[in-house]
């Protein structure tokens, strides 16, 4: 027999991706449309949050894993659960009844929302089958439910934690450039960075390895490549600033 679903209780994922050739921070969104029946009428027209109902064997961890893996087709990514939204009024927009009632959702239903960060081209999104889009987090399309509330506090949440713990390396490849790294920080965060004093900072963290090796297949001067390793991170730092900027 089927697992059943809890009908009051859903689970929400915020996607966050780097895209390293436009040096953005954005968010995976998928189509939310319906027409009337009758009139073919267009009542439903705009973007959410991927998520579903959690499963009665299920946690809420694997709940979100599952959604997670049915949207990117991805498993094993950073995840975090940041909070629960349970307002009574959450899907009491128009536009949110209307769905609600041709979906036969609960209107009391409680979200558990988590964030995920993948760097955008693992996702294919070509072949998704929702019309999943990755839109810059500052500058989001229209959003049904409370998605943009949601969205909003899971980008709060992960400025803070990039400046505290290692998860900003999560978003870039295992070996990276200084320039890299400073990218990264400045589309979270959302401000410009100087250059010589993020670099001096930076050089002095004995978390971050020096290579032998340089860039390839550039046009300019190779610069010099960088790897992040967690164990000597681990062994040094119980929780601190990984920059201070």
């Amino acid at each position: 027999m089927a697992p059943k679903i809890i009908p009051n209780i859903s689970v929400d994922c915020v996607v966050f991706g780097y895209d390293g050739t436009t040096k953005s921070l954005n968010v995976l969104l998928i189509k939310r449309y319906l027409e009337s029946k009758e009139t073919h009428e267009i009542l439903v027209n705009d973007y959410v949050l991927t998520g579903y109902h959690a499963l009665e064997n299920e946690t809420m961890d694997d709940t979100a894993t599952r959604v997670l893996r049915e949207l990117t087709g991805l498993d094993n990514l950073y995840k975090k659960q940041f909070k629960v939204f349970g307002d009574p009024n959450r899907l009491m927009n128009e536009k949110d009844i209307i769905w609600v009632e041709s979906e036969n959702f609960n209107q009391r239903t409680i979200t558990i929302a988590y964030y995920f960060l993948v760097k955008t081209d693992e996702v294919d999104i070509e072949k998704n089958t929702r019309q999943a889009q990755w839109f810059p987090v500052n500058n989001l399309p229209e959003l049904g439910f409370d998605h943009k509330k949601i969205i909003n506090e899971a980008y709060a949440d992960l400025k803070a934690k990039s400046l505290s713990e290692p998860i900003i390396f999560e978003l870039l490849p295992n070996k990276f450039t200084v320039k890299e790294l400073q990218d990264v920080y400045e589309s979270i965060l959302g401000v410009e960075i100087d250059n010589r004093n993020f670099r001096r900072k930076l050089l002095t963290k004995k978390y971050l390895i020096e290579l032998d090796e340089k860039q390839v297949g550039v046009s300019k001067k190779p610069s010099q490549l960088f790897m992040f390793s967690k164990d000597i991170y681990q062994k040094i730092y119980k929780e601190s600033y990984l920059i201070s900027i």
